[in-house]
């Protein structure tokens, strides 16, 4: 809960509490919490999970005026206090984590139109466009704003929540989400240039989705793109307020099509081409005079990571694009990847993570893909399984709620443990593969969290 939120019931909880007969100003309490409530309003923002709350501050407040509540009362009033504030305090404001590293970071958001390319999945005669956010190493001035987790929240919140069978106004106070990044700051001057990571988001997911992963990145001197890719993304929406949903016809429905693998190679290898396009653009503009990122990344340095499909989109970028130099993946889901790639691996510097969920399902067609996939990787670092978690875990999504495992969004480990491993490894990787920085995580086996187990793929 925020500030205001924690100080309403406070006040409201002396006054119950206090021993009658209660002196004049402590029945002036309730009155003071509703005040707090109206400064709530215009400071922190009104959301659903308090309206019991405030209900009963306004109740209190009027009340304390004409009678002094007896014990009995306020005693039974108090556990609706509790109960009432109970609500909030499961389902917060969530917060993204502060990043470790020496540079604050910014973002932009900027869409790409790739005119070589024809739309595949919108119905329309119309050349793909797509939109990416960036978070970058930045010189912050006083006068920057923080940026949103989500741009455009009153359409992603509803969208989101729909698609997790919740109800469409559940998750309506991600709107006043921010993130410790800030819009439009200045890049960070720096004697190296900032190697570029790559991020793909999985089915129904969106660019953000991973924020907190991004940020810890660009932290430590990296130029971080997440791409929103349009109609396999949970939503879209475009500057001029054009809205693309999810196309659910673009990743077949029935996964037990003899064509799905080659159905489903179709959408991932519009999203490879997605990637490319990204790398297309970064190139013709890193030599150009007035360009944001003139003469300050390092194209020979970019690594790739991404979460479910996204994972699969990375491993299609990878096995046919020699500017990835490394690659990630998050619970990668195969059956989309090209058999070619399956058969052949891919030669980067390749780490991949499981939750326990996915490792579990040992006969899995996507297990078995995988198994038959990592053997044929040239440079594989390794590949691991977290105990107590789900697919989502590897995301932003289970710091929605302290109750999101029971809501399905997160295995039972920690949500706290599970962003402490999941970006130490992160991390690691990519200094180690593209800056050459030892790890320890690398070289002792993955024995330094417990949690984690290396999966057998043989």
């Amino acid at each position: 809960m925020r500030l205001l939120e924690i100080l309403i019931p406070i006040l409201l909880s002396a006054y119950l509490l206090w021993s009658h007969p209660r002196p004049q100003a402590i029945r002036y309490l309730p009155a003071l919490a509703f005040i707090l409530t109206l400064n709530h309003f215009i400071v922190e923002g009104y959301r659903w999970q308090m309206i019991p709350l405030y209900a009963l501050t306004l109740l209190l407040a009027i009340a304390s005026f004409f009678f002094d509540w007896k014990p009995l009362a306020s005693y039974l009033t108090f556990s609706l206090l509790l109960l009432v504030t109970l609500i909030p305090i499961l389902l917060p404001v969530p917060q993204i984590p502060t990043p470790s590293g020496d540079y604050q970071v910014g973002t932009k958001i900027y869409e790409l139109n790739d005119t070589s390319r024809k739309e595949l999945f919108s119905g329309k005669d119309e050349t793909r466009k797509f939109m990416i956010q960036v978070w970058y190493p930045a010189d912050v001035k006083d006068s920057d704003k923080q940026a949103p987790w989500m741009e455009n929240a009153e359409i992603f919140a509803p969208t989101i929540a729909t698609y997790i069978n919740m109800p469409s106004y559940f998750l309506n106070h991600l709107a006043l989400v921010h993130i410790p990044a800030y819009k439009d700051s200045a890049l960070a001057q720096s004697e190296e240039k900032f190697p570029v990571i790559l991020f793909s988001h999985g089915w129904n997911g969106f660019n953000a989705q991973n924020a907190g992963q991004a940020l810890e990145l660009a932290s430590k001197g990296y130029v971080v793109i997440g791409i929103q890719h349009t109609y396999g993304a949970v939503v879209t929406v475009f500057p001029d307020g054009r809205i693309a949903p999810n196309n659910p016809s673009a990743l077949p429905e029935n996964a037990e099509d003899p064509n799905y693998e080659e159905k489903a190679n179709v959408l991932v290898s519009q999203w490879a081409e997605d990637m490319a396009y990204v790398l297309d653009q970064l190139s013709s503009q890193e030599n150009e005079a007035g360009e944001f990122f003139n003469q300050s990344i390092d194209l020979d340095k970019v690594g790739v990571y991404g979460h479910s499909t996204g994972g699969g989109a990375a491993i299609q970028f990878c096995g046919i694009d020699s500017r990835c130099k490394a690659v990630l993946g998050m619970d990668p889901f195969m059956r989309p990847v090209a058999s070619e790639i399956i058969a052949n691996g891919i030669s980067q510097p390749a780490f991949f993570m499981f939750s326990q969920s996915w490792t579990d399902l040992t006969e899995s067609k996507n297990n078995n893909l995988f198994n038959s996939f990592y053997p044929n990787v040239n440079k594989g670092f390794g590949v691991i399984t977290i105990a107590g978690t789900k697919h989502y875990d590897f995301s932003d999504l289970p710091l929605l709620s302290p109750i999101a495992p029971q809501l399905g969004l997160k295995g039972p480990l920690n949500g706290k443990r599970v962003t402490e491993i999941v970006n130490a490894y992160l991390i690691d990787f990519f200094e180690l593969t593209l800056r050459n920085i030892p790890s320890n995580l690398f070289d002792n086996n993955f024995s330094d969290f417990e949690e984690v187990t290396e999966r057998n793929n043989q």
